[in-house]
């Protein structure tokens, strides 16, 4: 099959290209020799089906970083009919170099200007033939944001793809050399690209000196951070709402009754293991979709470069940058969705170290847990100072674990930053972007889940003659072996078993508590105050909050990282860190007399 690969700088506009080109019929590839993913589809071009590979972003052939790295070794080991090289419009005095140097490996180039709305609107003007002619390349002009030019894309791809009908290996030996780039890159723009002297004031400059200001800069993050949970969650808890109750009408009025006649074990296992399993995990879908649309506004917009910048320096002293603490903010709503994100990471070492401690972020499915616990145990006002002292413990957790883990994970990168101009991308982007990184998600995390959810069902529910999670089932018989662990931190055996269920979902604890005491949830915050004091309380509400993340969170962080021994290392730290601290906390309370 032909192959051609997309090439460009970051924040030129790429991905938008690659999906307008495919119809973001994207899959995720794997190609010998390449160490992560990469997004590729196949579109009809010059009467056969052509493969495009979009390459990740690179600011130079001949550097270090992963990303740069990763297009190397895609370039030396695969054969390709033809590169597309997308670069900004409005930059060229500083993009152009890429493209001599990509020509150095001498194959068939074809050269796409992107954002061609931007440059007339800065007075910004290309003479695309002497522009073609000085590079020996063909020229074109498009805005991939509205999808302008794309017919003359697509037929410059199409050319490329005749005059080369067989795929070929690179010139491997044009990474080693520069052969004067700098020099003929300032001839070029001279002759070709028209500049006005001094450009008129635009809004990304105005919006600046407000957003970067050294005193409001960080205030004003912290407010949009802020509002951007409220959008996320006022649009889909109601939508994850509808969700569960349309897997519940499903599960009600056609599976139960399709399986009345199946034996008990059976059906216990489809309804109450594999269907009420991963329909808690589908659950999770709208708040994913909505979540990565407003990720689009703010990463796409050119905020997020400027809320890393701002935290940069704090964070760099604990081996992080500044996007790490913005994906630990993302965490708070929802762990997956912020994993995910540190997509946006050049460095592996810098996304895994942000990977490890943005589980420790008090999510929304364990703020559910302890709004519980509070309310039935302590007083208001004493309950709003619990759940404030358990948000300062999740950023004391994940901090704590940076400074420990850093020299493990220890990127030498420095944090480049160019800060885009300030872009609102379309709808029809914000939804692409929605639904390709959730479908994602459900593609490589499916199979981890069904297999835990599996495991947990056998555990609860066998022997089938006796009540579900009780001592004489397979977890109980666990939680009793575990009783010498949990009880120093005053975690009893019925806690325990609700642990377990904790790894699937933490929102399943309130109801596996419901199941386990055999109450419902009206008196079952009648029941916890009688059997728990505060001081158990809050021990199980820290162990709650810093153990083994939910089986949605190590399935990201398996697909994410690519590394079973990260994976093992990422669920081991916390439930052991979990343990020391509801230990220390719970036996100091008692030395006390609390």
């Amino acid at each position: 099959m032909k192959r051609i690969a997309l090439l460009g700088m970051p924040n030129t506009g790429k991905s938008t290209f690659f999906n307008r080109l495919t119809g973001a019929g994207a899959r995720v590839g794997n190609w010998p020799g390449i160490t992560v993913d990469l997004l590729s589809a196949k579109v009809l071009l010059a009467g056969s089906m052509v493969e495009i590979v979009d390459l990740p972003g690179i600011y130079n052939l001949h550097g270090f970083s992963d990303d740069e790295q990763v297009v190397r070794h895609f370039l030396e080991s695969q054969a390709v009919n033809g590169l597309a090289v997308i670069l900004n419009a409005t930059q060229l005095d500083r993009q152009l170099a890429l493209l001599l140097q990509l020509k150095s490996l001498k194959l068939p180039l074809t050269l796409v200007l992107n954002m061609a709305d931007e440059a007339k609107q800065m007075g910004v003007k290309i003479d695309l033939e002497r522009l073609s002619a000085d590079l020996g390349v063909p020229v074109t002009m498009i805005s991939a944001k509205y999808g302008q030019g794309f017919g003359s894309v697509r037929t410059a791809i199409e050319t490329l793809l005749h005059k080369q009908p067989q795929a070929i290996h690179a010139n491997t030996a044009a990474f080693n050399q520069d052969d004067n780039i700098e020099a003929e890159l300032d001839r070029i723009v001279s002759d070709t690209v028209t500049t006005p002297i001094t450009l008129p004031p635009d809004l990304s400059r105005r919006l600046d000196k407000v957003l970067l200001h050294p005193w409001l800069g960080l205030p004003l993050f912290f407010i949009t951070v802020f509002l951007l949970f409220q959008l996320v969650y006022g649009i889909g808890t109601p939508l994850q709402d509808a969700t569960g109750w349309l897997l519940d009408q499903f599960k009600n009025a056609i599976l139960v009754p399709a399986l009345s006649h199946a034996p008990a074990a059976l059906k216990s296992f489809i309804v109450e293991g594999l269907f009420d399993g991963v329909g808690t995990v589908l659950t999770f879908l709208p708040i994913i979709i909505v979540f990565f649309m407003f990720m689009a506004i703010i990463e796409d917009s050119g905020y997020l470069a400027r809320a890393a910048y701002l935290m940069d320096a704090i964070m760099a002293k604990m081996g992080l940058d500044g996007r790490s603490f913005v994906m630990q903010l993302m965490g708070f709503g929802c762990n997956v969705p912020a994993l995910m994100g540190t997509r946006v990471m050049r460095s592996r070492a810098l996304r895994l170290l942000t990977m490890m401690v943005i589980p420790f972020s008090l999510c929304s499915a364990r703020l559910q847990v302890f709004l519980f616990f509070t309310t039935a145990i302590f007083a208001p006002r004493a309950a709003a100072m619990v759940m404030f002292s358990l948000y300062l413990m999740s950023f004391l957790m994940a901090f704590l674990t940076a400074m420990v883990w850093r020299g493990k994970y220890r990127s030498h990168e420095p944090l480049l930053l160019e800060l885009p101009p300030y872009r609102f991308p379309t709808f029809k982007q914000l939804l692409a972007q929605g639904w390709q990184q959730s479908g994602h998600f459900i593609r490589g995390a499916s199979g981890f889940i069904i297999a835990g959810v599996i495991i947990v069902w056998a555990l609860t529910h066998y022997p089938f003659d006796v009540p579900p999670a009780s001592p004489t089932t397979l977890a109980g018989q666990l939680a009793s072996w575990m009783e010498p662990i949990f009880a120093p931190l005053g975690v009893d055996r019925l806690l325990s078993v609700a642990l377990l269920f904790g790894f699937i979902a933490k929102e399943i604890v309130i109801g596996a508590l419901a199941v386990i005491y055999g109450a419902g949830q009206s008196n079952l915050s009648g029941i916890i105050a009688s059997q728990l004091d505060w001081v158990q309380a809050y021990s199980f509400m820290l162990f709650t909050l810093i153990y083994t993340p939910c089986l949605s969170t190590v399935a990201v962080l398996k697909q994410e990282s690519k590394s079973n021994w990260f994976t093992v290392i990422a669920v081991a730290w916390p439930l052991g860190l979990a343990w020391v601290v509801s230990f220390a906390f719970y036996q100091g309370a008692r030395a006390l007399g609390l």
